[in-house]
């Protein structure tokens, strides 16, 4: 479980000529529905784009890396082929809003790890304009909080522990390799005996 862990890394670059069907997309969107949900409240619901002109009309409305502040995102030919746009259904909210979001972490880790199972990565993003909204015609009470790009990698990643314990940013190299320092372990662990 911990090798496919490491593989389900963000991917900003993919083959965008490479489609990726409607089935293994709804697919993959089960296995998001299965994941645990607060007072089992199931708010998320999840719109599949994978036509090649809807996914050219999504790609100006996201942002992509912060840490790589000369990268304006991936070029024509490295976009991602299909997205899941993840709304949130405020009619369906049981409790908070965070808990909602925490559910929307599970839900979207579970559809990542399905997609590696089929060589598919993908990036979430909740980094996109208001306006993205407006290209569909959905109920106000759907509130679009996170979209997933998805399509086949055209870049390696690459984990690595963090040589200080502060410094997470993710850079590139000069062959393009993106590499992601991780805290080491004993940093996340906290001890009982000195807590």
């Amino acid at each position: 479980m911990q090798e496919k862990i490491a593989k389900v890394r963000t991917f900003r670059r993919f083959v965008e000529k490479e489609p990726i069907s409607s089935d293994l997309l709804q697919s993959l969107v089960d296995l998001a529905r299965l994941g645990g949900s607060a007072r089992n409240g199931q708010p998320w619901q999840y719109m599949i784009v994978n036509t090649p002109d809807m996914c050219e009309k999504i790609f100006p409305f996201l942002g992509w890396a912060k840490y790589l502040t000369d990268w304006k995102g991936p070029a024509p030919g490295e976009r991602p082929s299909a997205y899941v746009l993840c709304f949130l259904n405020r009619n369906r909210l049981r409790g908070s809003e965070g808990e909602a979001q925490f559910d929307l972490g599970i839900a979207t880790q579970n559809l990542l790890l399905g997609a590696m199972d089929h060589r598919i990565g993908g990036c979430r993003i909740g980094a996109f304009s208001p306006r993205l909204a407006n290209l569909f015609k959905v109920p106000e009470y759907l509130q679009l909080s996170l979209v997933v790009a998805l399509g086949k990698p055209r870049e390696t990643v690459i984990l690595e522990e963090s040589r200080d314990e502060d410094d997470i940013k993710y850079w590139r190299d000069e062959h393009g390799v993106h590499h992601v320092p991780k805290r080491p372990l004993s940093s996340c662990l906290i001890d009982l005996d000195k807590a």
